[in-house]
C-alpha cells in the first residue's frame, strides 16, 4: 500500500494515553460481529426446529446475513470515503443496534421472514462496521505488517466465537426441540403456543446485545479517532476498474469461496453433529464452543507464526490442510469426521484478515475501494451455504455437502500461489 505515513509515526500516536480507549472500542467491534455470527449457527438449529424447515430453508439465514454484505458494502465505501472512518462506525452500530432490536416483534409474531428480515437489517450495520473497521486496522502501522495486525485485530472476532455458541446454546436453545411426530401430535392451538414459546427465547439475548450497541454508539459519539494521513490522491477509477487493481480480483475471488466455506462450515456444524452422528443439540453446543476457541488461538498463532512466516506462505500451508480435513468430512463417517470439522476451524482462522490484507496490499489510493469490494465478496456466504445445503436435501447425506468447501479451500490455495514468488519481510 502506497500510503503515506511511517511505523515510527503511528508508534507514537499510539503511545499517547488519549487514544488507548479508541483502540480498544475498535478493536471491541471485532468482538462484536465475531459475536453475532457465531450465534448463527444456534440460531440455524433453533429456528430450523421451531419452523420445521429443511437444510435449504435453514440455510436463508445465512443468505439474509450475507446479502446485505453484497448490497451495502459499496454504499458503505462512499460513506467512509465521504465522511470518514468514524461516521462509517456510528452509521455501522446504528443499524445492527436495530436489527437486533427486531428480534422482538419477529418474535412475538412467529414469523420466519421477519427474523430474516431482523437479520438483514442487522447485517446491513455488520457489512459497514466491516468496511471501516478492517482497512482501518489495515493502515495503522507499517504496510508490511498490515496482514499480522489485522490478524491480531480479527483474534478478538475469533475470542467471540469461542464464546457465542455456548452462551447462545444456554440461552436459546433451551430443552430439545420437538420432533415433527411430535408436533404432528398437537393441535394446532398447542403448536402455534410451542413455536411461539421457542421464538421468544431469542428475545433476550438480541435485547440485552442492542443495548450495549447503543452504549457503544454513544461513546463513539464522544471519542476522538486517531488520525491517520492516508495517501490522499484522488481516485480516479470506478469500483469494477478496481477489480484490475495489484491483488484485488483475485483477492476478491478468494474471499467469496473461503466466506462460503466457513459460514456454512460453522453454521452446519451443529446440524451436521445431529444429523451424522445423531448428537442433540445441548452436547454440541460445547462442540461449537471449541471450534470458536480454536478459531480464536488460531488467529493469535497465525499473528505470532507470521513473525518468521510470510503471510502468503502460511495462507497455503493452512488451505491444503483444510482440503485434507474436508475430504475427510466427505468420505469418512462417525465422530472422527466431526473432530475433522472442529478441527478445521484453527486452520481457517487466519484466511479472512490474510486474504484481506493481501487483496488490498498495493491498492495505494483505491484502498478504500478495494475493501469495499473485499467486504462485498462476502456474500459467498449467502450464496455457497444454500447450495450445500441443496446437496444435502437431494442426497440425504450431510456427508457430500462439503465437497464444497474443499472446493473453496482449494481457490485459496490458488490464491496463496500468487505470492509464491513475493519476499516477505514479517
Amino acid at each position: 500500500m502506497n500510503n503515506t505515513y511511517t511505523g515510527s509515526s503511528i508508534s507514537s500516536v499510539f503511545k499517547k494515553k488519549n487514544y488507548l480507549f479508541p483502540l480498544i472500542l475498535i478493536t471491541s467491534l471485532f468482538f462484536f460481529w465475531g459475536f453475532i455470527h457465531n450465534l448463527d449457527p444456534i440460531l440455524i438449529k433453533h429456528l430450523r426446529s421451531a419452523f420445521q424447515l429443511s437444510h435449504f430453508q435453514a440455510s436463508l439465514v445465512d443468505s439474509a446475513v450475507f446479502a446485505a454484505y453484497f448490497l451495502l458494502a459499496i454504499p458503505a465505501g462512499i460513506i467512509i470515503q465521504k465522511y470518514g472512518y468514524k461516521t462509517g462506525i456510528l452509521t455501522g452500530l446504528f443499524f445492527f443496534a436495530a436489527g437486533c432490536f427486531l428480534f422482538i416483534p419477529a418474535a412475538n409474531t412467529i414469523s420466519y421472514p421477519f427474523f430474516l428480515g431482523a437479520l438483514f437489517v442487522l447485517s446491513c450495520g455488520l457489512a459497514i462496521l466491516e468496511t471501516a473497521a478492517n482497512p482501518y486496522i489495515t493502515i495503522l502501522g507499517e504496510p508490511e505488517k498490515a496482514a499480522q495486525r489485522l490478524n491480531f485485530a480479527q483474534s478478538f472476532n475469533g475470542l467471540a466465537a469461542s464464546v457465542a455458541p455456548i452462551i447462545g446454546g444456554i440461552f436459546i436453545l433451551g430443552e430439545e426441540p420437538k420432533s415433527q411426530e411430535e408436533l404432528s401430535t398437537l393441535s394446532e392451538a398447542a403448536k402455534v403456543a410451542y413455536i411461539q414459546a421457542e421464538t421468544s427465547l431469542v428475545k433476550g439475548p438480541y435485547l440485552i446485545l442492542g443495548l450495549i450497541l447503543l452504549l457503544v454508539m454513544i461513546l463513539f459519539l464522544f471519542i476522538k479517532l486517531p488520525e491517520v494521513s492516508e495517501n490522499k490522491e484522488k481516485s480516479t477509477k470506478n469500483f469494477l476498474q478496481v477489480l484490475g487493481v495489484e491483488n484485488v480480483g483475485w483477492g476478491v475471488l478468494a474471499q467469496f469461496f473461503y466466506i462460503g466455506a466457513q459460514i456454512y462450515i460453522f453454521s452446519f456444524l451443529l446440524v451436521f453433529a445431529e444429523d451424522a452422528i445423531d448428537m442433540a443439540g445441548q452436547e454440541a453446543k460445547y462442540y461449537a464452543g471449541v471450534a470458536g476457541l480454536l478459531f480464536m488461538i488460531g488467529r493469535f498463532a497465525g499473528t505470532f507464526f507470521m513473525k518468521y512466516i510470510s503471510p502468503q506462505k502460511l495462507l497455503g500451508i493452512y488451505s491444503v490442510i483444510s482440503i485434507i480435513l474436508s475430504i475427510w468430512i466427505v468420505i469418512g463417517s462417525g465422530i472422527s469426521t466431526l473432530y475433522a470439522l472442529v478441527l478445521l476451524t484453527f486452520f481457517m482462522s487466519i484466511m479472512f484478515p490474510t486474504i484481506f490484507a493481501l487483496g488490498i496490499e498495493g491498492a495505494g489510493s483505491e484502498t478504500k475501494s478495494a475493501s469495499s469490494l473485499l467486504i462485498m465478496s462476502i456474500v459467498g456466504g449467502a450464496i455457497i451455504p444454500p447450495i450445500a445445503s441443496k446437496i444435502t436435501d437431494i442426497s440425504g447425506n450431510i456427508h457430500l455437502s462439503y465437497i464444497v468447501p474443499v472446493i473453496c479451500f482449494i481457490i485459496v490455495f490458488l490464491f496463496s500461489l500468487r505470492f509464491r514468488n513475493k519476499n516477505s519481510s514479517s
